[in-house]
């Protein structure tokens, strides 16, 4: 049989059709766009990475400070992740 291979078990198992692939490649080197800004979505600004601005940073710094974002996990309490302070011996 053209295009089958033989399986241990005797059945014939079919290969697929192999496709033609073309390739092209352009005269001139694809533009790679900047990295969008996390705030407003322009274009970085190497002053700022990964910001456009100044405004942007500061618009995030705010955010996390005000609690905003925050990071998932389990809340523990300080006492409890220091051994050894606050106790009495």
């Amino acid at each position: 049989m053209a295009g089958s291979t033989c399986r241990p078990d005797g059945l014939a198992a079919r290969r697929p059709a192999r496709q033609s692939v073309t390739m092209t490649q352009s005269a001139e080197p694809e533009e790679t766009a900047a990295p969008a800004c996390p705030i407003c979505g322009k274009p970085q600004s190497e002053d700022y990475r990964p910001f456009c601005s100044r405004r942007c940073a500061d618009v995030d710094l705010n955010r996390w400070l005000s609690g905003s974002y925050v990071i998932a996990g389990k809340r523990t309490d300080e006492a409890d992740s220091m051994p050894g302070e606050g106790e009495d011996d």
